[in-house]
């Protein structure tokens, strides 16, 4: 399963982007600023980032620049408004290999990344079905989640969320996106479905796991 990095500081494209994506059988991890995608991109095996050029923090061509300066040769898409052949041109030369300008149409981003991942077959890397934070594994196979060693079932919605959560550590999730990536557009943004999910999850894995960022949404204690 490809591993895909989405660096996207627009709470509705990203959202756009990845639940695209993974219902394409692909995994994503979404950083929202400048130092988080350098950070995770640094930190984590990665088969493609889709890199915006806008993030808070830094620009992104500077950030492709000193991934590629220290030899980092993942495949990069870069999305972003920016449609002047000036910057298209410094994008590749940043190292980029491919650009799509906003607005922009799924199907095209979506041929692009399986492109560059069949022309990069030696980063493909096989994701682990685990995935691990503090005394809490979460198997991604069996949907399975072990506290201690002590297994936990969760019900569907319930797990999708602590994944949610586990693959966005310390980083804010706002009710909306949760309500996004767990239920899709379905419910009502003002239903406090979230609340109550988030209530269950603390009762079964600890009740300081996730803290509750005022009037922002929730978020997993690193």
């Amino acid at each position: 399963m490809n591993r895909i990095l989405i660096a996207e500081d627009e709470p509705r494209i990203a959202a756009f982007i990845e639940k695209g994506l993974r219902s394409h059988g692909f995994t994503t991890s979404l950083a929202i600023d400048a130092k988080s995608t350098a950070d995770m991109a640094n930190s984590s095996t990665f088969d493609l980032l889709i890199l915006d050029l806008g993030l808070p923090g830094k620009d992104g061509l500077e950030i492709l620049e000193e991934l590629r300066g220290q030899g980092e040769n993942v495949p990069v898409i870069i999305l972003t408004a920016r449609d002047d052949i000036q910057d298209k041109v410094a994008g590749f030369e940043a190292g980029a290999d491919d650009y799509i300008t906003k607005p922009f149409r799924f199907e095209e981003l979506l041929a692009r990344v399986k492109a560059r991942l069949r022309n990069n077959p030696s980063k493909q890397a096989t994701e682990s079905t685990v995935i691990k934070f503090g005394n809490i594994v979460l198997d991604l196979r069996t949907r399975k989640v072990k506290v201690d060693e002590e297994t936990i079932e969760l019900p569907a919605r319930e797990f999708t969320l602590a994944e949610t959560f586990f693959r966005h550590p310390g980083q804010v999730l706002s009710r909306e996106q949760l309500l996004d990536r767990v239920w899709g557009y379905d419910y009502d943004p003002g239903s406090n479905i979230v609340d109550v999910y988030v209530g269950y999850l603390r009762k079964k894995l600890g009740g300081n796991l996730i803290e509750t960022v005022r009037g922002m949404g929730y978020r997993l204690r690193t």
